[in-house]
């Protein structure tokens, strides 16, 4: 695996997910090459941080600098297609957190734009690229069919409907945060993408989704159940269930470790990181590998399948965000 950063990356947005870019990117004998923010002192302040040189005085300015190959766009969620079709009209590649936008009909914008600019479009799934997870498909092949998977996702989060987790005008709610994740592990096993599904939501005061519970079943016969909350802690736990077997994952978002119980004899077999690598570190390498190859090894199709579940579950629960009001 290459383990050294080839590319001009600039990220937009100074929060947590970016200061764990430039620390990833340090780690691959790297550094970022610019930050533009809306506030342009946290821009200074995040560029004297981690030393880097370019500070864009407009976010704008980073889609018309040539020496920029990959956007990294780590704004809130009702952003980012205002930034994506910027950064694709413009030629360039984009790796965007989860969720990549509000709705599929967003998200077929983006790839019409990536695929006419001749450009890599990802979200950024950290499961998608850790090495474990490659491990375990492998392995599973081994399993027989896959019957069951079981997701959890719980996360304790003050009751402020001020916050970006409850906000209505950040597109908050437990789906497009946390339940994403969920969804994207269950994708990656299933054999194919759900064709139906049950749920069960409990709104916030601010109307957006706050918990819920779905049922996702597909045409090959496999089934998932997803359990998520913004307000009470839960284990990060996967369970893929085989006719021969079950691979346990715990902190699923990005694990460096997991199991397989062998269903004949209970016998467990672990599968471990060895390189130990920050989890954006490891998206890194394969956004580069995808762009210098073009082999892809980001998984769109899976974004793609998941943004429709999380499309259709919110229609079906009545959520709408004030921009798709606005369309």
């Amino acid at each position: 695996m290459q383990q050294k950063v080839t590319k001009n990356w600039v990220t937009i947005g100074t929060g947590v997910i970016a200061n764990e870019l430039a620390v990833a990117l340090e780690s691959l004998n790297g550094k970022l090459y610019g930050v533009a923010n809306r506030t342009y002192a946290n821009a200074v302040k995040f560029a004297e941080k981690y030393g880097i040189e370019k500070v864009y005085n407009e976010i704008d300015e980073v889609f018309t600098d040539p020496a920029v190959d990959i956007i990294y766009i780590s704004t809130p969620h009702n952003t980012h297609i205002h930034y994506l079709k910027k950064a694709l009209a413009a030629g360039k590649h984009v790796i965007c957190e989860k969720a990549i936008t509000l709705n599929s009909e967003e998200l077929e914008e983006a790839l019409q734009l990536a695929k006419k600019n001749n450009v890599v479009l990802a979200e950024a799934m950290t499961l998608y690229h850790m090495p474990v997870y490659k491990q375990l498909s492998k392995a599973a092949e081994n399993l027989g069919e896959l019957r069951m998977i079981q997701m959890n996702f719980g996360s304790y989060k003050d009751y402020d409907m001020t916050n970006r987790f409850f906000n209505r005008n950040l597109a908050g709610g437990a789906l497009l945060d946390i339940g994403v994740y969920a969804l994207s592990c269950i994708r990656y096993f299933m054999s194919e993408a759900p064709s139906s599904m049950v749920s069960q939501v409990k709104l916030a005061p601010t109307g957006v989704d706050e918990q819920a519970g779905i049922v996702l079943t597909n045409d090959a016969g496999e089934m998932a159940t997803v359990t998520m909350t913004l307000h009470a802690k839960q284990p990060k736990r996967g369970v893929i269930a085989y006719d021969k077997g079950y691979i346990e994952i715990v902190d699923y978002p990005r694990a460096h470790k997991a199991t397989i119980t062998y269903t004949e004899d209970g016998h467990v077999e672990t599968f471990e990181d060895e390189l130990g690598l920050d989890a954006l570190a490891y998206e890194v390498l394969d956004m580069e590998s995808t762009i210098n190859t073009g082999v892809d090894h980001m998984h769109l199709e899976y974004t793609v399948d998941v943004m429709k579940i999380m499309t259709d579950l919110r229609r079906e629960w009545g959520i709408k965000y004030p921009e798709e009001e606005e369309a």
